[in-house]
């Protein structure tokens, strides 16, 4: 059943291993060696939208050498008409009124939608409401002082301008720290187990690199750590994307997190992109390395980072808890343990960057 999950998911059905565990559990209910039960547990608990049933059937044929069962005919749709409310002096214009409603409704429907459970059409609008995100990074006091309205007295702009009005001190000048935009460091997990998830939380980091600039840095892990800074400089999201994608030679392999982490501190973060950064990490916790190696790690990021943030899908699940060897190691040393499985997690990740409280 697990080779089968992961003909599933070549054929592009999120089988991930949550809906495998799901899968296993229905068929210790059921007789292995009923065709009929074993196409209805995985049908059930493998698929995530109504697209995937075509290609479920295709790979269950062919995966077990049989016909797929004759599915019972859905019964025809039903129109349901319901009453709106519609506001006094509303008729002119009401139809424009009426779709700018609609829009907005099924925004609000898709906010709180797991990413990993949406069909083609809503991936698609939510990626375009992601790429309209502004994840500007909060500003911080710089050592660098300027001139200002109010602060320190600048004695030398001071005394130039006393020379200039002919030696009578006419005005006292002042100067205050710089305020510059904190550096953000994102790290994208991009391993099998964050498949559902990935594209997003990339689509995210597009948009804060747009947002924010040269503050902005992007790194994908998983076997390996790499740069993505570069790519995702293009302003259309779809480009961005594929040439992400391009970059990435690990898409979909295993977590090493720990080792990735290291290599990310010892060549960029201990040089100055950590330093007083918020740092979010993005990622499910699976470690497939040593869980010590992260938890020093992480305790490293920590001295290093103004605030860590970790971002983890499954952390909005009911009855969630971060059990694993991976999240449990690097968990003391995060400031900030939020989600980013749907479009409002992502709109709040935005909000932590921006210096908002979670």
């Amino acid at each position: 059943m697990v080779g089968f999950a992961r003909t599933l998911r070549a054929a592009g059905v999120p089988a991930d291993p949550e809906r495998v565990h799901a899968m296993l559990a229905a068929l210790g209910h059921l007789d292995v060696l009923d065709p009929a039960g074993v196409y209805w547990a995985g049908r059930l608990t493998l698929c995530a939208g109504p697209d995937d049933l075509a290609r479920y059937d295709r790979c269950f044929a062919a995966y077990f050498a049989g016909e797929a069962p004759r599915l019972a005919p859905r019964p025809p749709a039903v129109a349901v008409r319901r009453a709106a409310a519609v506001p006094a002096g509303g008729a002119p214009g009401g139809a424009e009124g009426d779709a700018r409603a609609a829009t907005a409704s099924a925004v609000e429907v898709l906010r709180d939608r797991d990413v990993a459970r949406l069909t083609a059409a809503e991936r698609a609008e939510v990626n375009r409401l992601i790429a309209a995100l502004s994840a500007s990074p909060d500003l911080r006091r710089s050592r660098r002082l300027a001139p200002a309205a109010r602060g320190r007295l600048d004695p030398a702009r001071t005394v130039r301008e006393t020379l200039r009005r002919g030696g009578e001190t006419a005005v006292l000048l002042h100067r205050a720290p710089r305020v510059r935009p904190r550096r953000v460091v994102l790290l994208v997990d991009v391993s099998g187990s964050m498949r559902p998830y990935a594209d997003a939380l990339l689509r995210f980091a597009h948009a804060a690199a747009r947002s924010g600039g040269r503050a902005v840095e992007v790194f994908s892990a998983g076997t390996r750590l790499t740069r993505l800074t570069r790519e995702l400089r293009h302003r259309d999201a779809d480009a961005a994307m594929a040439a992400a994608a391009a970059a990435i030679p690990d898409w979909s392999g295993g977590t090493r997190l720990g080792a990735e982490l290291k290599e990310f501190l010892d060549r960029f973060g201990q040089r100055g992109l950590a330093r007083g950064a918020t740092v979010v990490l993005a990622s499910d916790g699976w470690e497939r390395g040593d869980a010590a190696l992260l938890g020093a790690q992480m305790a490293r990021l920590h001295r290093l980072a103004h605030r860590v943030v970790w971002a983890n899908p499954h952390r909005a699940r009911p009855g969630y808890e971060p059990l694993t060897a991976g999240m449990a190691a690097a968990l003391p040393y995060v400031d900030v343990f939020t989600s980013g499985h749907s479009l409002g997690a992502l709109e709040r990740l935005a909000q932590i960057i921006g210096g908002a409280r979670a």
